[in-house]
């Protein structure tokens, strides 16, 4: 008795279906990776701010001058001094950080990130 021998695996149109939707995951990553690169520099030079000694008691001009110093370091782009607000708090100051990232994806389609953070910013420096 002869038995069939039947193939399994991928057919090229599944391998192709496939290759597309990952294609297209990556794609989508390569735009969204800089918008939230960027705002994990924003969180972290934040943080470092909230570690100097004595950030409560500078002039909020000053705090800022700062943050874009460390912001330039990683070469932030969309974070304007408009983006940056000051509110006094108890022992030092509430730094707000609200801006918006968009970025073309396809045609007349755009992705946009929306990011908003805070730190306060006591007298002794502590977080």
């Amino acid at each position: 008795m002869k038995t069939m021998n039947t193939q399994r695996g991928m057919t090229l149109t599944s391998f192709l279906v496939v290759l597309i939707v990952v294609a297209f995951g990556l794609y989508i990553g390569m735009k969204l990776f800089p918008m939230y690169s960027e705002y994990y520099s924003v969180r972290s030079a934040l943080k470092g701010l909230a570690k100097e000694p004595g950030v409560g008691n500078m002039e909020p001009a000053r705090v800022q001058e700062m943050f874009f110093k460390r912001l330039d370091i990683s070469f932030s782009e969309n974070v304007k001094p408009s983006n940056v607000k000051f509110e006094r708090v108890g022992g030092g100051w509430n730094m707000k950080v609200n801006y918006e990232v968009r970025r073309q994806l396809i045609g007349n389609l755009d992705v946009v990130g929306k990011f908003d953070t805070h730190q306060e910013l006591t007298l002794n420096g502590v977080d």
